[in-house]
């Protein structure tokens, strides 16, 4: 994948945002404000806390591994790994 460069990691990276983002309007139009609820880890210490340490564990070690070409899937991942570790109350 070296000599595609970012091109295609940021293009799979850009297809599981559109899914996350379709299944979350797709819930907000079934149950209102429900969209709130299940993306407001972004807007807490915790949240953002939980993704920086992820996001430079998995980046270091991506980086590390593959070189820069997967750094997307990383920080994709981290977001991931926020989103299920986050406290919904």
């Amino acid at each position: 994948m070296t000599e595609g460069g970012y091109g295609p990691a940021l293009l799979g990276c850009a297809v599981v945002v559109a899914a996350l983002v379709i299944r979350t309007a797709v819930t907000e139009t079934r149950r209102p404000g429900s969209a709130r609820r299940d993306w407001a880890f972004l807007s807490t210490r915790q949240g953002w806390g939980t993704f920086l340490v992820t996001a430079c564990v998995l980046a270091a070690t991506t980086y590390a591994t593959t070189g820069p070409t997967y750094l997307p899937w990383a920080l994709l991942a981290a977001l991931l790994i926020t989103y299920v570790t986050s406290d919904k109350n």
